[in-house]
C-alpha cells in the first residue's frame, strides 16, 4: 500500500494494520498522534528537551506495546496512560525538579488561532502562555488530572483508572487545580 492511502485510512485501521506488523501504518499512526503527546507533555513540564524525549519515549513505547492493546477503541485512553506513567518515571527520576520561572521567555509558544486578525493572535498567544504558566505552577498530581479532564476530554472514571486513583479523589483534585489555576489567573478574567 502506498503512503498516500495510509493518510486516507481512519485511526482504527491504522492501529490494526499496525498491531499486524506494518511498519508504513505505524509510521502514520505516529505522525497523527506525535503533536497531541507533544502537547500534553508540554503542559506537565517547561524544559522543551524535556518535552522533546518524553514524546520520544512515550511513542516508542506506544509502537513497541501496540499488540498488546485488545480494544482499538480504548486507544486514547491506552496513550494517555503510557504519557502518564512517563511523566510519573520522570518525576521519580529527577527528585531534584525545580519550580518553573514564571518569567521564563522560553515557555512553548501555542500555536495561533486560524483566521485571526494580528491583534487577536497576539492576545490568544499571551494568553495561551499565561494559561500554560500557571499550569505549570500546579503541583504534577493536579495537573496530571486536569489536563487529562480539560485537554484530553477524560471522563472521571478514566482518569481514575489511569492514574490508579480513587474516583473521589480523581474529582477532588480536579476541583482543587481549577481553583488554584482561577486563583493564579484572577487578575486576567
Amino acid at each position: 500500500m502506498s503512503k498516500s492511502k495510509y493518510k486516507k485510512r481512519d485511526i482504527n485501521t491504522l492501529i490494526l494494520f499496525s498491531q499486524k506488523g506494518d511498519i508504513k501504518a505505524l509510521e502514520e499512526l505516529i505522525r497523527r498522534i506525535q503533536k497531541n503527546v507533544f502537547t500534553m507533555f508540554s503542559y506537565l513540564t517547561d524544559k522543551r528537551q524535556d518535552i522533546a524525549d518524553l514524546t520520544q519515549e512515550a511513542l516508542l513505547k506506544m509502537a513497541k506495546n501496540i499488540r498488546s492493546l485488545k480494544d482499538v477503541n480504548k486507544f486514547r485512553p491506552w496513550l494517555n496512560q503510557i504519557v502518564t506513567n512517563i511523566f510519573y518515571d520522570f518525576i521519580k527520576k529527577h527528585a531534584k525538579y525545580q519550580k518553573i520561572d514564571l518569567n521564563n521567555d522560553k515557555l512553548l509558544e501555542i500555536k495561533d488561532k486560524i483566521g485571526c486578525e494580528p491583534g487577536e493572535k497576539c492576545l490568544f498567544a499571551e494568553m495561551e502562555k499565561l494559561i500554560k504558566a500557571a499550569m505549570l505552577t500546579l503541583p504534577e498530581n493536579l495537573r496530571i488530572v486536569l489536563i487529562l479532564r480539560e485537554y484530553e476530554g477524560l471522563s472521571y472514571e478514566d482518569i481514575a483508572k489511569i492514574t490508579n486513583t480513587a474516583l473521589g479523589t480523581v474529582k477532588s483534585r480536579i476541583s482543587r487545580a481549577r481553583l488554584k489555576l482561577q486563583d493564579e489567573l484572577k487578575e486576567f478574567i
